[in-house]
């Protein structure tokens, strides 16, 4: 082991830690809790909030002060719903966060131990080893670390950090393994913060960038309609300040600005439930992509299998003794970090009586490498060892000695002693009990399941068929050569390196992959997977590259996730075509009506109270009763467009004839305006319940927070035209004649849409 003379190499006493926690608090730093207020004055100081602030006070100057009222209303909602939306993903976010602090490996009262990096405190004596954040400000001690320190510096490149020097809080360890004392906690560290893994500021899905498009194509929708109603005021000679504020209202009511918020919103309620299923999201990106997820890429050791290998087979090449092999191999193991292979060599010599032995010197294993080292020291000998695998240290010696070991039976590993092969061994690791069901259950979901191993085709090939994977197994360099991956059922000869390569193939292809990992060199693939999956056993610079963390081992949890990202899709489907109809068809109406009526058909106060009351039912959409398919789901904006234009068309094409009618019959325009008002309210909830469910609205029952946010913007706007606060009352005739129509309407319409959806959806 190092020779530890510079430092305390016991740790610090229980006693000492329990002082210095005292003198200098937990290795964290108080979280700034959420102020509403500041949430709120945040969003009234934003472009969106300065539109209807400069509507509020042109009706100011103009001396409408009941338009200007209902501007400050509209304001104060947006912001305030806004800031409800923002405390609720956050109170999720955080609530996640706590759970996937990392732990570190600290050294107390003479032994190793596993505990949450808020734990550390000054002095403390850590083991730092590939894969793991540096949890606190630090001096290495015995050997150099390669760091990513981009957290601190905004760099992405590797930097090799030497004994004596300082790191720092939240850089990643990428190669290396060292003792460190910690120097700075909490507040006092560089980063000024405990490491979180989770990752709020996330690169955009699917989903996000499709309506991204969306949205610039209705920005310049209203930039269109926008100028020609100025074009045609100005032909008319009508003043153009009096319909300013009906652009701005125009603009807010068109375009999605609450849309980010509803999707947090939407995300982290899934995120919430999965925590509950010992399921944790680091990115809430990865919820609503895995309902369009069709191909999961597999470890086969820890995730498949029980990753708990046992060895089968032991074979001395050596004039040694069995026993005092076995023992040399435990030898050259890691004690502190001591992977599954590591912990199964130590078995097979403790199951003998056989204790490893203190080397004088030791370097652990590594990828570069592909083995461990460690020198022995005995009374009468001293053992130069190498432990890894066989291919890696067969290529190192010149000795061709014959081999008859079974290399199909299981993983291979090799112990050279002296620069010269001295045994073998043949591990083998069992499938979960709970794999083949788990994998034929995410089959029947239509998700192809492909696993992903670094054993022979053989060994690969046998693995698959206990666990039900059908097709063939091809090596990884075999994998360019293959014309159709439905039919395989796994990659073998797959290095961590390869699986980054592996998952971009796939994306080429057309897939939307998800990818289980736990490893280091796992993390570039559980990055770029569109739904990456660190496994429970991960170290945590996976977690922090991977969407989603298990917390169980093994595959079942899986269809939660899947479960998951059908509800938001159905949520978002219903946002998006319900959000893309109602803004189609209000900017329609308006500026048809304004070049057929000369004016604009609603009153500024009613517009206002339709962009309200159309977006309270957002705020509990999340809550929504769903109906989830057993098919990965597609966005498609052909399919989105081709929804919502068919909904909007057919309410503008009503609203258009219902203002016909209602001119023809001599209605005052003030009665006008609030009958479209009405419609334009009473349709909206319609098709919200049209395109929340695949089959007749009238056939499923939305979640009672749905029910009440449309029964009481029904209520409301009934009270509204009756009493006429707000807007002009009319007869009692005239409203039940327009809900009666909107109603009988919405059933003709519905039976369209729902033979539209299942045209579509073949």
């Amino acid at each position: 082991m190092e020779h530890l003379t510079t430092f305390n190499a016991t740790g610090l006493a229980a006693a000492q830690v329990a002082k210095r926690v005292t003198t200098d608090g937990p290795n964290d730093v108080p979280e700034t809790p959420f102020s509403f207020p500041k949430a709120v004055l945040a969003r009234l100081w934003e472009p969106s909030a300065w539109i209807l602030e400069g509507a509020l006070v042109l009706e100011i100057i103009l001396g409408k002060t009941v338009q200007a009222g209902f501007i400050l209303l509209m304001l104060l909602f947006a912001a305030i719903d806004g800031a409800i939306q923002a405390k609720r993903a956050t109170t999720v976010l955080q609530s996640l966060a706590h759970q996937l602090t990392p732990t570190v490996t600290v050294k107390r009262d003479g032994t190793w131990q596993q505990r949450p990096a808020k734990d550390l405190v000054v002095g403390d004596l850590i083991s730092l080893n590939r894969g793991d954040l540096v949890p606190a400000d630090a001096e290495v001690l015995t050997h150099p670390l390669e760091l990513n320190e981009s957290s601190i510096s905004g760099e992405a490149n590797a930097l090799t950090r030497d004994p004596g020097s300082t790191i720092f809080a939240g850089t990643e360890v990428l190669n290396g393994h060292a003792l460190a004392t910690v120097t700075q906690t909490g507040v006092n560290s560089r980063a000024g913060k405990t490491i979180s893994l989770v990752n709020q500021s996330s690169s955009p899905g699917h989903l996000q960038r499709l309506l991204g498009k969306i949205i610039g194509y209705l920005a310049l929708l209203d930039t269109v309609l926008a100028v020609i109603l100025i074009g045609v005021a100005l032909l008319r000679g009508e003043n153009l300040i009096t319909m300013l504020p009906f652009l701005a209202m125009l603009f807010i009511a068109t375009i999605p600005i609450a849309m980010p918020s509803s999707f947090a919103v939407a995300n982290s309620v899934e995120a919430k439930v999965l925590s509950q299923k010992h399921v944790l999201v680091s990115d809430l990106t990865g919820i609503q992509e895995a309902a369009n997820l069709d191909l999961l890429l597999v470890d086969k050791t820890g995730t498949i299998t029980a990753n708990q290998p046992q060895v089968v087979q032991f074979t001395n090449l050596s004039a040694l003794s069995d026993a005092t092999l076995i023992q040399l191999a435990a030898s050259a193991t890691d004690p502190r970090h001591p992977s599954v292979i590591d912990q199964a060599l130590r078995a097979y010599a403790a199951a003998r009586q056989l204790t490893a032995l203190v080397p004088q010197r030791f370097i652990p294993f590594t990828a570069a490498t592909g083995y461990s080292s460690a020198t022995v020291v005995t009374a009468d000998t001293t053992f130069n060892l190498h432990l890894g695998g066989y291919t890696k240290l067969s290529a190192l010696l010149s000795d061709d000695i014959p081999i008859t070991v079974d290399f199909a039976a299981g993983r291979t590993v090799a112990l050279t002693v002296n620069d010269a092969l001295a045994g073998i061994f043949v591990l083998q690791d069992q499938p979960r009990p709970d794999s083949a069901t788990a994998i034929q259950t995410i089959q029947h979901r239509g998700v192809q399941v492909m696993m992903l191993t670094g054993d022979n085709v053989r060994t690969a090939q046998a693995v698959a068929q206990q666990v039900g994977l059908t097709g063939q197994v091809v090596s990884f360099d075999h994998l360019d050569q293959v014309a159709d991956p439905h039919q395989l059922a796994g990659i073998a000869d797959v290095v961590p390196e390869n699986k980054l390569a592996v998952v971009e193939r796939f994306q080429q292809l057309g897939h939307v992959v998800g990818m289980t990992g736990d490893g280091v060199n796992d993390a570039p693939a559980l990055k770029q997977a569109e739904v990456g999956i660190a496994v429970a056993n991960a170290t945590d610079l996976a977690k922090r590259a991977a969407k989603v963390v298990l917390l169980t081992p093994g595959l079942t949890a899986l269809t939660t996730i899947l479960d998951s990202g059908h509800r938001v899709y159905q949520r978002m489907m219903t946002w998006t075509i319900t959000k893309l109809s109602r803004t189609a068809e209000l900017t329609l109406l308006l500026t048809l009506g304004y070049l057929w009526l000369r004016h604009i058909p609603l009153a500024l106060n009613a517009m206002i109270l339709v962009a309200i009351l159309n977006d309270v039912v957002t705020l509990v959409l999340g809550t929504d009763h769903t109906i989830t398919t057993v098919q990965p789901e597609h966005w498609n904006l052909r399919r989105l467009s081709r929804l919502a234009g068919v909904l909007a068309g057919s309410w503008t094409i009503i609203g258009l004839l219902l203002m016909a009618i209602l001119s023809a019959s001599g209605i005052p325009t003030g009665q006008l305006s609030t009958v479209l008002y009405v419609y334009l309210i009473t349709s909206a909830m319609l098709t919200i319940l049209m395109t929340r469910t695949p089959h007749h609205w009238w056939q499923s029952q939305p979640s009672r927070p749905v029910m009440v946010a449309i029964g009481t913007n029904l209520a409301l706007t009934i009270g509204l035209a009756l009493t006429g606060w707000g807007v002009t009352a009319i007869t009692v005739t005239l409203l039940v004649s327009t809900l009666v129509g909107t109603l009988l309407v919405s059933l003709l319409l519905d039976i369209g849409y729902v033979h539209l959806q299942r045209h579509d959806a073949l």
